[in-house]
């Protein structure tokens, strides 16, 4: 197998673009970082660095596993991604990537608020991710009580043990494991690879998606609570988990997961927004984020303060 090549030029789309914003916020743990410095520069955005993947069929992008490299050159505007890829990869990284959105007309879209224009302007050209459905559930099953390098350290376990070696031109690249093949490992195997207590939680919710009882993607469609309740149906997953999963795979980017540094923020800036509970916070700071794109100010939130911007 051998890798076709080709860019997009950034000009071409609505926005700037960040691929180390973009993928080393804490929004996607598929990616690899191919000099192996993923996260050591929270603090830095831009670079020419190479991000590796391997990529499920996605009904309506693709119908086969794809391994797809991409590097960012130039700056946000004006830049191109340069890709090598077992398939065209200008469809697949427009949705994965998200680079079919407005970002100008999305975060214009959002309030006019200090701490925004803050973090808006530390990550100019960062976007969300759009990740495959299961792999993006397991993550956050993972995530809870984890440093992102962590997080991430697991997943690429998971997909060096368990998930298929794909070749490319001589080289190996390792696929997320698929619903099957995890549901396959024991809870004693999935603790051998650091997943401790989150073990039995990756392997009946794989069963699950494997067996067909139920699949994340059936959220898709309902309205945003709804869907939030309907991912809850799976073992370890509550309402910050099924929030995740709803904004970096499923596209609810109203979406507002209250992890610790959201909630920092709610208490420093926006505290009449604290409702007591999840549902009623999860509500208050949505509005106050600018509703339908509320995910998008929250990420850049999230990612602003956890760099140390303030």
């Amino acid at each position: 197998m051998e890798f076709e090549t080709g860019a997009i030029p950034l000009s071409d789309l609505d926005g700037p673009f960040d691929l180390q914003a973009t993928l080393e916020s804490g929004q996607s743990y598929l990616w690899d970082r191919a000099d192996g410095r993923m996260y050591e520069s929270m603090d830095v955005h831009g670079g020419d660095a190479w991000y590796e993947t391997v990529v499920p069929p996605i009904e309506g992008v693709s119908d086969e596993q794809v391994v797809v490299r991409v590097r960012q050159t130039g700056d946000a505007s004006d830049g191109r991604l340069e890709w090598e890829a077992t398939a065209d990869a200008v469809p697949l990284l427009t949705h994965l990537l998200r680079l079919d959105d407005d970002l100008d007309a999305i975060l214009d879209a959002t309030p006019d608020d200090p701490l925004l224009d803050r973090a808006y302007a530390a990550y100019e050209g960062m976007r969300l991710v759009r990740d495959p459905a299961f792999p993006c559930l397991v993550s956050f099953i993972c995530s809870a009580q984890m440093r992102v390098s962590r997080i991430h350290g697991m997943q690429m376990r998971l997909a060096r043990e368990y998930g298929d070696t794909v070749t490319v031109d001589g080289d190996a690249f390792h696929a997320f494991p698929t619903p099957d093949q995890l549901a396959a490992r024991t809870e004693a195997e999935l603790r051998d690879q650091s997943l401790g207590y989150r073990a039995p939680y990756v392997q009946r919710t794989a069963e699950m998606v494997a067996t067909g009882e139920a699949d994340p993607r059936e959220a898709v469609g309902l309205p945003y609570e709804d869907a939030r309740e309907s991912l809850t149906r799976f073992v370890g997953v509550g309402d910050k988990v099924a929030d995740c999963v709803l904004l970096f795979s499923l596209g609810y980017l109203e979406a507002v997961p209250l992890d610790t540094w959201i909630q920092t923020a709610i208490a420093d800036h926006y505290p009449d927004c604290e409702g007591g509970n999840y549902t009623e916070t999860s509500r208050a700071i949505r509005d106050r984020l600018g509703g339908d794109y509320a995910g998008y100010a929250q990420t850049y939130v999230f990612y602003y303060l956890r760099a140390g911007g303030e």
